[in-house]
């Protein structure tokens, strides 16, 4: 038989290998052409699947194959097909017993397979399956071409592979899909509101996104200025790359340009191996620097002339890196102030402000509150197990008075506690829903501050009125308590500014930056 003969009837399985078929209909597809190949009653592609064998196409076996498992351990016959790297033909006599006897389906008498032979398929030189031929004649396979079925089985071990290639990229694609649909369906659900200012705002993202313009986004301190930094990132042409996060505030002095830049090794003492840094890290994709009024202004310089050349040299280099980076800022201080005062530079102010997003506070953003609110109960519910919580009527104008000096983030650890205090009332047996009240919001009218950052009561300083109190705390919580007041009345003089209050206070910055965290005053 010459080649052209051998090759004609598998042209199909070479041209199916470039066509958009899904695995199931590739499969059977090829399994047709090889019982039309090699004339017999059955044939079955089994895949190994841990120790046993799976179909996944069958032609002349009964339906009901299709849902069976076949142990390789209880199945002598395709434990020997799976094992060996050539062809396996089981003589007519063996005692090993057949898998598909009684699952050809003929009318008339329950008859068993008579010829039986299969064909090991390899991929990468590890065993993936078998390709199974049945015959109720016993001769079916005396005369069967070996080197025509040599050809079909490499094509076969082609077609399974590519298969396996196209359906992994194929599930890459869609789980690459999934995470972007998410992404972007968690950016909308959380930047949760209908008021003018939120659509107002929604559509400067949309405008300025499309754009490689440096943002500079401003607010106060727990509007959400990260999460407009993301928004701005996904949706970009720069989506596809991660969104490098910095905060500036929480750098070690001595160590920003290191983490900024990156470094060669021996550079400082600790630099015992070669580092990138995050503007390497954001090569090709955008960097956010969040409160980047804290930068020290010898950084400054420094910052200013990657954002103006694009070129980065790594602390101990002399050698210039050229990066592809979107700077995306936020601050919560009012920068022209700061530079007013000396504490930044103006050519990096005009350089960072090409576009401003100003987001808005939460007391400007009326009955969102509200919205929030449900955004906060279903999210903390779910997380927390617990069912569908409520705020009953008389928490609305109590939550929509109420000033919210933290803003959303105040709003969130508000609905997080009353939830948690709610939880303690709640009784499985006597209610379906959880209902806040507003004993459980926690949130005082007379000095319109969050009850997590308290502000100074007494003109006799932050010591008097923990003192005050006293009677109504632990030595524990007294101590939280004056902490708290101490720095809240020192980030008030400073205006905000968390580095010089750390000065003042003769702590390391970003010591001070995780007591801030842990008292809730940031």
């Amino acid at each position: 038989m010459t080649t052209h003969q051998i090759a004609e009837p598998f042209i199909d399985i070479v041209a199916d290998l470039s066509r958009h078929l899904s695995p199931e209909n590739r499969y059977q597809r090829l399994l047709t052409t090889f019982r039309t190949t090699f004339p017999c009653d059955a044939a079955a592609l089994l895949r190994l699947d841990g120790d046993a064998l799976i179909p996944l196409a069958t032609d002349g076996l009964a339906e009901e194959t299709m849902g069976r498992q076949f142990k390789v351990a209880e199945h002598p016959r395709l434990e020997g097909i799976l094992r060996s790297r050539q062809p396996t033909r089981f003589p007519v006599d063996t005692p090993l017993p057949d898998p598909y006897d009684g699952l050809i389906p003929l009318t008339g008498d329950d008859l068993h397979v008579h010829d039986c032979m299969g064909c090991a398929l390899y991929i990468d030189d590890s065993p993936w399956g078998v390709i199974t031929l049945d015959a109720l004649d016993p001769g079916a396979f005396d005369t069967l071409d070996t080197a025509q079925l040599s050809v079909f089985i490499h094509l076969a071990e082609a077609t399974v592979k590519a298969a396996d290639l196209i359906q992994k990229l194929e599930h890459q694609v869609q789980h690459e899909h999934q995470i972007a649909r998410e992404m972007q369906a968690n950016v909308q659900q959380s930047m949760v509101g209908q008021s003018q200012s939120i659509k107002d705002l929604k559509k400067e993202i949309s405008t300025v996104a499309a754009s490689d313009l440096t943002v500079l986004v401003c607010g106060e301190t727990g509007v959400g200025k990260e999460l407009v930094a993301r928004a701005i990132h996904d949706q970009s042409h720069r989506r596809e790359g991660p969104l490098i996060y910095v905060n500036c505030a929480a750098l070690p002095e001595n160590l920003v340009e290191s983490e900024l830049f990156g470094h060669v090794k021996g550079a400082f003492t600790g630099a015992a191996d070669a580092r990138s840094g995050k503007f390497e890290l954001a090569d090709g994709s955008t960097l956010f620097l969040d409160e980047i009024g804290e930068i020290p202004l010898a950084t400054q310089t420094k910052l200013l002339r990657v954002m103006q050349s694009g070129e980065i040299q790594r602390v101990g280099s002399d050698q210039n890196l050229t990066v592809d980076v979107r700077v995306v800022a936020a601050t919560n201080r009012n920068l022209q102030e700061e530079v007013s005062a000396g504490r930044f530079r103006a050519d990096l102010y005009h350089r960072l402000s090409v576009y401003p997003i100003y987001v808005p506070p939460l007391r400007d953003r009326g009955r969102d509150i509200l919205l929030l609110c449900g955004y906060f109960l279903e999210h903390n519910s779910r997380r927390m197990g617990l069912p569908r919580a409520r705020l009953t009527p008389e928490c609305e104008p109590i939550l929509l008075t109420y000033s919210w000096s933290g803003n959303v983030r105040e709003l969130g650890h508000c609905i997080s506690r009353a939830l948690l205090k709610a939880r303690g009332d709640y009784r499985l047996d006597n209610h379906s829903i959880i209902s806040i009240t507003p004993e459980h919001l926690d949130i005082s009218h007379e000095n319109n501050a969050s009850p997590a950052m308290p502000l100074p009561v007494s003109n006799a300083g932050p010591a008097a009125a923990a003192v005050a109190n006293r009677e109504a705390l632990t030595l524990k919580e007294g101590i939280d308590q004056f902490q708290r007041l101490w720095i809240a009345e020192q980030l008030e003089q400073n205006h905000g500014n968390q580095a010089q209050t750390a000065r003042q206070l003769g702590m390391d910055r970003s010591n001070f930056y995780r007591l801030l965290k842990r008292l809730q005053l940031n």
